[in-house]
């Protein structure tokens, strides 16, 4: 389930390509980087050096006839989004008004820094709603000169799932999971890189279960609240680990003997680990859980929150995640010492 990889690089790639916009000279675009100058033994003494190519088209300022968001909401969102990266440049080419009250779309070029065999521009389109906090492409997305903040605010005080690593929540890393989901599986040695790398984040564990595709995963996150209950986070962690290197073992048939097999790893009685499982107090701490992630924008796992900003766990670098994790924590103003480079015997893997 991958869908959620766009949030990395922003769904807005997902719009389709919308039409051409005036390109009247205007002195916003901002200038390429000036060629070396040439030594006076090459440079032709009555020929003035040709100017450098501009990396976007000029903006024409009449298209900026919106009364919001402003050009420089826009900017600093946009770098919030992708600041951490710097392979590609981006020029705010138009803020418009809709037939809708207080929609706006905004449009952008987008292109990578290293040049290629032919243009490689990208237009890019979105529409803000009226509050000016979210923007819609293909899906609803956090917006403004602050997109991450309102969910962090959100998770800092509602994701109270089993919690590891830092006490403090300056970084703090929500990981929604489904403990039938396979890629939830591949996801824990990440997430167990992520908190080696970065010792003082603080991680937090929440439940998702996709009931409509996962027979037993509602069931299996009951059990998980229950070792947590019983014996604290280091037994959920502990459960958390046997079930899912035992995942094959979730069916209808096996999970019970599978979650008995987790919870004796985990130092916990089985019997009393399925009595609590079954109580009205085990469902709704589940549903609770899930209507948390619901409230952030969750459609599925495995969903990681860096400070409030959705990504997803697997699918992207390991390398890029890092980089993100810092550029968030710069943002947020955060001390975060950058994790060490891995071993040159041993790359940090390439997740896909």
């Amino acid at each position: 389930m991958h869908l959620r990889t766009t949030l990395c690089f922003i769904v807005l790639a997902a719009a389709s390509a919308a039409s051409s916009i005036a390109q009247n000279p205007a002195p916003e675009a901002p200038s390429a980087p000036q060629p070396p100058a040439a030594s006076s033994a090459q440079a032709a003494p009555s020929a003035a050096a040709p100017a450098a190519p501009q990396p976007f088209p000029p903006v024409d300022p009449a298209n900026f006839t919106a009364t919001s968001p402003t050009k420089t909401t826009v900017e600093e969102f946009l770098n919030a989004f992708w600041g951490y990266d710097n392979t590609r440049v981006w020029q705010i080419q138009a803020i418009l008004p809709t037939p809708a009250a207080g929609v706006s779309r905004v449009l952008i070029l987008v292109k990578p820094t290293t040049p290629g065999p032919k243009d490689q521009t990208a237009q890019l389109s979105f529409f803000t709603l009226p509050d000016g906090k979210f923007l819609v492409a293909d899906t609803l997305l956090p917006f403004g000169a602050k997109p991450f903040q309102n969910y962090r605010e959100i998770l800092q005080s509602g994701a109270t799932g089993p919690s590891k690593g830092g006490a403090s929540k300056a970084i703090e890393l929500v990981e929604f999971s489904d403990f039938e989901c396979p890629h939830c599986k591949d996801a824990q040695p990440i997430v167990a890189k992520l908190l080696a790398d970065y010792p003082t984040a603080h991680f937090v564990y929440q439940d998702f279960p996709l009931t409509q595709i996962h027979s037993e995963a509602q069931k299996a996150s009951a059990h998980g609240y229950c070792v947590t209950k019983a014996g604290g986070n280091d037994a959920f962690f502990k459960f958390s680990d046997a079930l899912f290197a035992n995942q094959a073992g979730l069916t209808p048939t096996t999970s019970d003997d599978t979650l008995k097999d987790a919870e004796t790893k985990a130092g916990q009685d089985p019997a009393k680990i399925a009595a609590c499982a079954v109580t009205p107090a085990a469902k709704e701490a589940i549903d609770t859980s899930r209507a948390l992630g619901e409230r952030v924008g969750v459609n599925q796992t495995p969903t990681i929150f860096v400070n409030g900003r959705a990504l997803p766990l697997t699918g992207i670098p390991y390398e890029t995640l890092q980089k993100i994790i810092e550029f968030q924590a710069k943002l947020d103003g955060v001390p975060l010492p950058p994790a060490p480079p891995a071993p040159a015997s041993k790359p940090a893997p390439s997740l896909k």
